[in-house]
């Protein structure tokens, strides 16, 4: 039998009763005043409130998918135990009542499977301006940067003697346009896979900065919620996966043109020299193109092998696996919020240990530590299982930040 729930028009007192009459006069077991239907009590023991109530059209689409009981209404949002999910297309579900102006999320809540509804967030138009804007500056910083590598690289060949292109001005574009295609292919990556998955995201944005290599890499923003864990992972995975896959043939092309300088000249160079890290992916690629001379020698990067390697480092930071970075939100698809957020505290202060061997360590750990105190909320639906298939290309993310890892990005010596 259905309940009401009647609150009194005097004190505000509330109590489920064994009635669904509009009015029961002088029932109020307070002050004795009349109570009034506001609601109804369902299964559970929750209760929704009669006033808000969702178009027709909105309520046909929930019944398509699932078989719901309501169970509140608290401040615009709908909730509803669902007792079976008829179609489990979770995404086209989202899609289609985005269009009455609704989201919706699909939680696990005490061991029951839970609906939210609630109206959609406003989603405002960017300035195309300036995503423009950012490129030419990203664009005239990295051919500044480029042709101070390559004045450097240059003045190496001539120290030594050595052969090499020597055209600093053709050097520094092919620099420029190693790092822009790498960071803009990464990004890209992202804006592809959130369109797959009707995710709204702006386009990259580039971000100049005055330091060796021009500038502090680029970014999408996303505008709308990341409905399933199979989308997050994509997300996640899709820009370190389509970076990578330029910057290995960038990074082939660059060490084809490096050259190899005896350690015993390098010493003798007044004041130390800024050396580059390694790592798995790296070493690999040096030992299948190049053939190194006997003996002590160090290998001279040509400013596009620093692309390459810029790329490397760009994929491994972005795969570490906390708060909102892209390995965070693979991580987050097979963690719950607190889980993941007591994750990504470990992460941060690992990465303080790390700084004893690089100091730029301690900067990612109170990036991450800041940027991770705002949680990641995860997918809209973590009910739906996650695809072998999104399984396998975690692992293959969890590899490929394997083979990338770079403990000390750079050192002295």
């Amino acid at each position: 039998m259905t309940k009401g729930v009647y609150e009194c028009v005097n004190c505000g007192h509330r109590e489920v009763l064994d009635s669904t009459e509009p009015l029961l006069e002088k029932a109020c077991p307070k002050c004795g005043g009349d109570m009034v239907l506001v609601g109804f009590s369902v299964e559970v023991g929750e209760t929704i409130t009669s006033r808000p109530t969702l178009p027709a059209e909105v309520e046909e689409k929930i019944r398509e998918f699932y078989s719901v009981e309501p169970l509140e209404v608290r401040e615009g949002v709908f909730t509803f135990e669902v007792r079976e999910i008829i179609n489990d297309d979770f995404e086209r579900f989202l899609g289609e009542i985005e269009d009455y102006g609704y989201w919706a999320a699909l939680k696990k809540s005490n061991g029951r499977v839970v609906l939210y509804l609630f109206p959609a967030g406003e989603i405002k138009r960017d300035n195309p301006w300036i995503g423009v804007l950012l490129f030419i500056a990203t664009l005239l910083s990295t051919l500044w940067a480029g042709y101070v590598l390559a004045l450097n690289y240059i003045g190496t060949l001539d120290e030594f003697g050595l052969p090499g292109y020597r055209n600093p001005y053709v050097i520094s574009l092919a620099f420029s346009m190693s790092v822009l295609g790498i960071l803009g292919t990464h990004e890209l990556g992202h804006k592809i896979a959130a369109s797959l998955h009707n995710v709204k995201a702006t386009f990259p944005y580039f971000i100049p900065f005055p330091n060796l290599l021009g500038t502090l890499g680029a970014v999408i923003r996303v505008k709308s919620p990341i409905p399933t864990r199979k989308a997050a992972i994509d997300l996640g995975v899709s820009g370190p996966l389509a970076g990578i896959l330029v910057a290995i043939p960038v990074t082939a092309i660059g060490l084809r043109l490096s050259t190899f300088v005896p350690v015993s000249a390098f010493q003798s160079l007044p004041g130390e020299g800024i050396y580059f890290g390694t790592n798995l992916l790296f070493e690999i690629l040096q030992r299948a193109i190049l053939n190194p001379p006997s003996g002590d020698y160090v290998l001279l990067l040509h400013p596009v092998a620093i692309a390459g390697w810029v790329g490397v480092l760009v994929t491994f930071l972005n795969l570490i696996p906390a708060a909102q970075l892209d390995g965070g939100h693979v991580a987050r698809a097979f963690m719950s919020e607190r889980l993941h957020r007591q994750f990504t505290w470990g992460m941060g202060l690992f990465l303080v240990v790390m700084s004893y061997f690089w100091v730029g360590w301690f900067l990612w750990a109170l990036l991450i530590l800041f940027i991770g105190s705002a949680g990641n909320p995860g997918a809209l639906d973590e009910v739906s299982p996650i695809p072998t298939s999104r399984k396998l290309l975690a692992l293959l993310a969890a590899i490929l930040f394997v083979l990338t890892a770079t403990p000390v990005p750079f050192y002295t010596g």
